[in-house]
């Protein structure tokens, strides 16, 4: 189990101390009885970029079709799977003339060939994926390459304790090759019953010691684990690479972007806090012209734009 830290403690202590001091602060300065009410300040909005995943552009086309189609609906980049049987030379040529940037690469192979696997060829494989990713991530000028460590299955074969060594162990073979393509890992927690508190995932980034590695969140697979998004976004801070976008309900399952359990104007406040200026990207089913304004709409209306 997860013991906090001194330092997380230490964190925690100012961050409370600062919090009282505003809060002093604001009272010493409030205006008398007889003054004008002041209006209440707008909540804080971070600077963010909408972004699908290349996998959502459904129907036929060319690359360059399919970039043009996700800029003219409003979206200015996307993420690509790797493995992914597609001109390379074409995606790059695609986003320059579209002007839709790469901004991420998926190692989509994480659930088949883990790094937390029992068998080492596995993981030897799950390694290979992973440097393959951060070769495909270079080419399209990509930022990010986002991995899932592992999961939790058979606990006598891949436990809690199994997954996370072995999957540090491989992911950490990656480190000088992110570093020499200047691409950062992005850890990111599905429903594989690894990393399922927000603490969890802050130890499990910082043990690498590295900046190469950081977090990748989805504000909606969480909910499933009981803490709202905003408080992992808050202690994920300058961990935090990338965010994911969809729709998630308790009682109804997954659901359009905007009919879910996710209080979006926390997680927009939270976002603003830790001072994330970066990419959202939208994780939902595929879909021509039209459904890809629809999800581009919704992203709008969270993000309280015409």
């Amino acid at each position: 189990m997860y013991q906090p830290t001194r330092r997380s403690i230490l964190r925690t202590t100012l961050a409370g101390g600062a919090l009282w001091a505003a809060l002093g602060c604001a009272r010493a300065n409030e205006d008398p009885p007889t003054a004008q009410p002041k209006a209440a300040p707008k909540p804080k909005t971070p600077a963010l970029k909408k972004a699908v995943k290349y996998a959502m552009v459904g129907g036929a086309g060319t690359v360059r079709e399919k970039f043009d189609l996700v800029r003219e609906c409003g979206f200015e980049g996307v993420e690509l799977d790797s493995p992914l049987e597609i001109d390379r030379a074409a995606v790059v040529e695609a986003s320059k003339a579209s002007g839709v940037a790469v901004h991420g690469v998926i190692d989509s192979v994480h659930w088949q060939t883990r790094f937390s696997d029992p068998d080492p060829r596995t993981r030897e494989s799950a390694l290979k994926a992973l440097l393959g990713a951060i070769a495909d991530a270079k080419t399209y000028g990509a930022s990010t390459v986002l991995v899932v460590p592992g999961a939790v299955r058979d606990a006598e074969k891949e436990n809690f304790q199994q997954v996370w060594e072995r999957s540090q162990a491989e992911i950490k073979k990656a480190i000088p090759a992110a570093r020499a393509a200047g691409v950062r890992i992005a850890v990111e927690v599905v429903w594989n019953d690894f990393l399922t508190t927000p603490e969890q995932l802050v130890k499990y980034v910082d043990e690498f010691e590295d900046p190469a590695v950081g977090a990748y969140f989805d504000c909606s697979n969480m909910i499933k684990y009981g803490v709202a998004p905003a408080e992992w976004i808050q202690k994920l801070g300058p961990r935090l690479l990338k965010v994911d976008f969809k729709g998630f309900s308790k009682a109804k399952g997954w659901v359009p972007i905007g009919e879910g359990d996710e209080d979006w104007p926390a997680v927009l406040t939270a976002l603003a806090e830790v001072g994330y200026t970066g990419w959202l990207t939208a994780e939902v089913e595929a879909g021509g012209r039209d459904h890809l304004r629809d999800v581009a709409r919704r992203m709008d209306a969270i993000l309280q734009r015409p």
